[in-house]
């Protein structure tokens, strides 16, 4: 998965940036990224669920960023657009992607075959917690504006929180194709802090519910190990020498896990 983005990808009308790989009439698997990403981010790691064969993929970039980037809006909001763009298919989302494919869910349950999702929070069940956050969120969003998206971009991802991930020039030049005043609107309207918490609606989701988490993601590792209790159909699994960003850290793993959980191909 060296090549950054991968080529054979074509552009997806649709309400945000978008593209598609694969047969078009191939199962679709649609990857949703993370804060401070792009579709291109997800690209390799998708194409690498794709070498099954018989099987498409989506990559969009969220609003804020990207090609998405004069887009505003919430999570809800931002749910509808994606499902217009991915309808029925498996969803698979990183971190905010995976906040907003658990909207999603909730909002159009008919449409998500199956949901993965690694690094994911469904949000902060106390009103004063949650108060805390989005002032937090707020701060960082003027950080952006402060010392511009090159600087941030490296100080966002050297947070022990991602542990040892290492970004390309490729991945950091993608990166920073963002604006600051696109990466601030995510985080105030889409931020943890923003968001209602989904824990008590949880147990309506009936398809089944993968969540995956770094083992040195302690915080996130805890939340999978809830997260996939309190689903009908949940599993959950830890990906080894990863942090947050498991998919980027250890993309075999992540897909290795996926695949296993997926049910076989008919014969």
């Amino acid at each position: 998965m060296s090549d950054f983005p991968p080529p054979g990808w074509h552009h997806l009308a649709g309400p945000l940036a978008a593209e598609r790989f694969g047969p078009r009439h191939g199962e679709r698997f649609v990857f949703v990224h993370g804060f401070t990403q792009t579709g291109n981010s997800m690209k390799p790691f998708a194409e690498a669920i794709l070498q099954a064969g018989g099987r498409q993929a989506v990559v969009m970039d969220l609003p804020g960023h990207g090609g998405s980037d004069g887009v505003r809006a919430d999570l809800r909001r931002i749910a509808d657009m994606v499902a217009r763009l991915g309808g029925e298919a498996t969803y698979v989302g990183y971190s905010l992607g995976g906040r907003v494919c658990l909207h999603l869910a909730l909002m159009y349950p008919h449409l998500v075959r199956r949901m993965v999702l690694i690094g994911a929070n469904p949000g902060i069940d106390d009103a004063d917690e949650r108060a805390v956050r989005r002032l937090s969120d707020d701060d960082i969003a003027h950080r952006i504006h402060e010392i511009g998206v090159p600087a941030f971009i490296r100080e966002w991802t050297s947070q022990p929180l991602f542990g040892s991930l290492t970004l390309s020039e490729a991945e950091y030049a993608d990166r920073c194709r963002n604006s600051a005043d696109g990466l601030a609107s995510s985080l105030t309207m889409a931020g943890t802090g923003a968001q209602g918490s989904l824990w008590p609606r949880l147990r309506e989701l009936a398809m089944p519910v993968l969540a995956l988490a770094g083992a040195e993601d302690l915080k996130y590792a805890a939340i999978a190990e809830q997260l996939a209790g309190m689903v009908l159909d949940g599993k959950w699994q830890l990906i080894h020498d990863a942090a947050h960003a498991a998919h980027l850290q250890q993309p075999r793993a992540v897909v290795q896990a996926i695949e296993a959980w997926l049910p076989a191909p008919p014969d």
